[in-house]
């Protein structure tokens, strides 16, 4: 069955990086187009920035464009969402999921358990 694993998340202050890591086993990685998305206490699940199977489009929610990078190794069935320039606002529970290539704000399938980021003020 599909199995999304995500790590990396944790405390960390204003202005500072995180990696998050989401390996995905089940279906066929490779061809996957893979997306970020994020949950904030009290709020929607809400886009964060995806990735087409091969890397070569690369789309980010305004609120995070030019701090989150989104990266993958296909070897590694592994995507990545490098957070530099954290903010408060940044706190949220981050999942990974399969995006639809057409449409990549719209994910499809089961959610992993997520990786909770904190950033202090």
């Amino acid at each position: 069955q599909v199995q999304l694993v995500e790590s990396g998340g944790g405390l960390v202050q204003t202005g500072g990086s995180l990696r998050l890591s989401c390996l995905g086993s089940g279906f066929n990685f490779r061809m996957a187009a893979m997306g970020w998305f994020r949950q904030a206490p009290g709020k929607e699940r809400e886009f964060v920035a995806a990735i087409s199977w091969n890397g070569s489009n690369l789309y980010y929610a305004d609120a995070v464009k030019g701090r989150f990078t989104i990266s993958r190794d296909n070897a590694k069935n592994t995507v990545y969402l490098q957070m530099n320039s954290l903010r408060p606002e940044d706190t949220a529970v981050y999942y990974c999921n399969r995006v639809r290539g057409a449409t990549p704000q719209t994910s499809f399938g089961s959610w992993g358990q997520g990786t909770q980021v904190t950033v202090s003020s």
